[in-house]
């Protein structure tokens, strides 16, 4: 009896050490997943703080733990289980379904930028409105997550493509969950750096007073500037997933021409070639995402109008 319970111990103790290699592989294979998504995370990040830009100090906080639950909510309970079920029976829909989405992207990227030509914005408006327009600015955010969330997790899911179909819902759940705590967090820490600020200027120490002035008078300028580096980047991010796509259904000149520039650039300048071959791709997705936002926009603005017209005969 004692030999058979020491080897149920021994048992016991295989499967917890080829459990522990499986968790470690999982984490692994999740690292390398949100490596590759890294760009698209960035974007995140910037995008987010521009619905807080403006809002009151004491709406900042519970504005943004909303958007990270939407957030959240779209990678796992919408995103996640698509995808994975996507990519084992219909994997070809993957890349149009993405295109939407980018398209979507180059539309609020567009439409933002319009607003800024007409001199007001949503999120001025919502400030200033109360908690209807707050609401539909919270909604938009959680919108706009979605789309930049599937990027993040198609993009995750190609790096974990040979996975089995369980490791690869662990993995892509990981990513899931570590990504949006990481840009939800750091928007978090950045939109109260003012509040910091202040603090410190409240100290006794000089050398407090100073960083903490400095900081005050920072935070509105860097937040004003994420406001448009996450603008920019909704254009971009959009106009890179549709050349991508183009590419992923067949038409492949397009992403091929912006290929070649990019490594004649990066061939041609030696040192800093590849940060300017980036740049060359990086300037035609954004060339594409404003024509097609622009495009996508006039439409928008136009179709009520008529059908406004159509009521009034």
């Amino acid at each position: 009896m004692s030999a058979g319970l020491f080897g149920l111990f021994d048992d016991v103790a295989t499967l917890a050490r080829m459990a522990a290699a499986s968790v470690d592989d999982i984490g692994a294979a999740a690292g390398r997943a949100s490596v590759k998504s890294a760009g698209v995370v960035v974007d995140d990040t910037a995008v987010t703080p521009q619905y807080v830009h403006g809002m009151a100090a004491e709406r900042e906080l519970p504005i943004i733990a909303r958007i990270a639950r939407g957030s959240l909510r779209n990678k796992l309970l919408f995103i996640l289980p698509a995808a994975l079920l996507l990519s084992q029976f219909v994997p070809w829909l993957l890349a149009p379904i993405l295109m939407l989405g980018g398209t979507y992207l180059c539309y609020e990227g567009a439409e933002k930028v319009w607003e800024r030509l007409r001199g007001h914005t949503e999120h001025e408006l919502a400030a200033e409105a109360g908690p209807e327009a707050e609401e539909a600015m919270v909604a938009s955010a959680i919108r706009t997550d979605f789309i930049l969330s599937a990027e993040i997790m198609v993009i995750a899911l190609n790096e974990v493509a040979d996975a089995s179909f369980v490791p690869r819902a662990l993995i892509l759940a990981v990513v899931a969950i570590a990504i949006t705590a990481l840009v939800y967090g750091v928007v978090g820490v950045i939109v109260k750096m003012d509040d910091v600020g202040l603090s410190l200027a409240q100290r006794s120490s000089a050398a407090a007073q100073r960083i903490g002035r400095g900081l005050v008078r920072a935070m509105p300028r860097l937040l004003a500037a994420l406001s448009v580096v996450g603008v920019a980047a909704m254009i971009w991010v959009g106009g890179h997933i549709l050349l991508v796509g183009t590419d992923d259904i067949g038409w492949h000149a397009p992403y091929e021409h912006v290929h070649h520039w990019e490594e004649s650039v990066h061939d041609a300048v030696g040192g800093i070639g590849a940060v300017l071959g980036w740049l060359v791709n990086t300037g035609v997705s954004a060339a594409i995402g404003l024509v097609v936002g622009a495009v996508v926009v006039s439409v928008a603005h136009l179709l009520p109008r008529r059908g406004t017209e159509a009521a009034d005969h």
